[in-house]
């Protein structure tokens, strides 16, 4: 079971704006793959949500841009979920150059466990809040589990 997860990657020219710098739109795309990678990797994939009459939605996105990313940058996305009650979940990530410390993006989202048959709030499953370790020291912590030191986060 991991706690934390991290997905590793380097932006694509295709990421950039005019600007020259990753558009805000995809750090947001890249919040939702790397959660369902990590969901995916504890053994909940779409499949069994739907087999499990139980999805999830956002209900909101919070996302702190404190530092741009540009082409060709390798960068590590850490997602992990702080905690579940009733039929919500938060969820949150950061994001840093690949090697590094201090935050690019901080952000987190709200989710809400909805039967996709009524669209209702449903309670999360037990079998779901099993497969993951929930962390809430926040940014510190989660640099702790994968290895950084938690001292250098911003």
């Amino acid at each position: 079971m991991r706690s934390v997860y991290t997905h590793i990657f380097e932006v694509s020219a295709s990421s950039i704006d005019g600007y020259g710098h990753v558009n805000n739109i995809e750090y947001l795309r890249w919040m939702q793959e790397v959660a369902t990678a990590h969901t995916a990797s504890e053994g909940w994939t779409l499949d069994r949500y739907r087999q499990s009459c139980a999805i999830w939605v956002v209900r909101r996105h919070t996302i702190d841009y404190l530092s741009p990313a540009y082409a060709g940058e390798r960068l590590d996305l850490h997602t992990w979920i702080e905690w579940v009650k009733d039929c919500q979940s938060v969820r949150r990530y950061l994001l840093t150059r690949a090697g590094e410390h201090r935050a690019l993006v901080r952000a987190e989202t709200l989710w809400v466990c909805v039967d996709p048959e009524s669209g209702r709030p449903k309670r999360v499953l037990e079998d779901f809040i099993q497969a993951f370790d929930l962390v809430s020291g926040g940014d510190a912590e989660a640099l702790r589990i994968v290895g950084k030191t938690p001292r250098s986060a911003n």
